[in-house]
């Protein structure tokens, strides 16, 4: 079987306003075993968990059969890379050396079977309101980080899912394309293809949106938005002739 890489993003394991998280992470294990034997990399592009928290010499409870999965796709030679996204965003260096894998905060413009790649969760694309701006920053100051870990888990953990499920309404209809005039991606990948003729990206794929686009650009390049798991379970797949957005509904019945 030919070897072919996938994507997916905006997963939030874990989270409240979940019908049944244990279903919905054994949902999520089922389709990573579905592709076993066919992915040679494997791309979490970001708020794969709703809420993380890295201590020291503590374990936060929850997503065993996820993080199981993970580590025995790595074990086998899987090449796994997780971006940081907005919700797991304190993730420190437990995750990368117990599960094999490597953890990016930021972006990453990369060679993929011959096509150039722009790769990031995409929350700090674009222009950011001023509000996100100062709590994003808020969220990576070190002296915020271990004020905030001092904090005994019993009241920062109910009080971080909370704050999620209040900072959208995931059990609204799904999220779509307004169009490329009113959608913050289009605009920026535009722009930066315009800055870099010379380095030219093949295929922007990103996630944080929470809706399914393959949109072509006009300076050239594709801009792919993951969707997510709440609403899509959909992903990204290229097997170094073509990338095809799908949703596992689709094709895989009684994952």
């Amino acid at each position: 079987m030919d070897k072919a890489v996938y994507f997916i993003s905006d997963l939030h394991l874990g989270a409240n306003y979940l019908d049944s998280p244990l279903d919905y992470e054994k949902r999520v294990v089922n389709w990573l075993r579905s592709i076993e034997n066919e992915v040679s990399e494997l791309y979490l592009l970001g708020d794969i968990l709703d809420y993380w928290y890295e201590y020291r010499n503590v374990v936060p409870r929850g997503f065993v059969r996820f993080f199981g999965q993970i580590a025995s796709m790595a074990d086998r030679g899987v090449k796994i890379t997780w971006f940081i996204g907005n919700h797991d965003i304190w993730i420190f260096d437990y995750l990368p050396n117990e599960l094999g894998i490597e953890v990016i905060d930021g972006e990453r413009v990369t060679e993929i079977m011959g096509r150039r790649f722009f790769l990031a969760h995409g929350d700090a694309l674009g222009k950011l309101p001023i509000g996100f701006r100062i709590m994003r920053s808020i969220f990576r100051n070190k002296v915020c980080q271990r004020l905030f870990a001092a904090i005994h888990p019993r009241l920062t953990v109910p009080f971080a899912h909370n704050w999620s499920s209040h900072s959208r309404n995931y059990k609204a209809e799904k999220p779509v394309f307004a169009g490329p005039d009113k959608e913050p991606f289009v605009a920026f990948a535009e722009e930066y293809q315009k800055e870099h003729k010379d380095q030219a990206i093949d295929y922007f794929v990103l996630g944080h949106r929470h809706i399914m686009l393959d949109y072509k650009l006009k300076n050239g390049g594709q801009l792919i938005v993951l969707g997510d798991w709440i609403h899509h379970f959909s992903y990204g797949k290229w097997d170094g002739k073509s990338f095809i957005l799908a949703s596992i509904n689709d094709n895989l019945n009684g994952i």
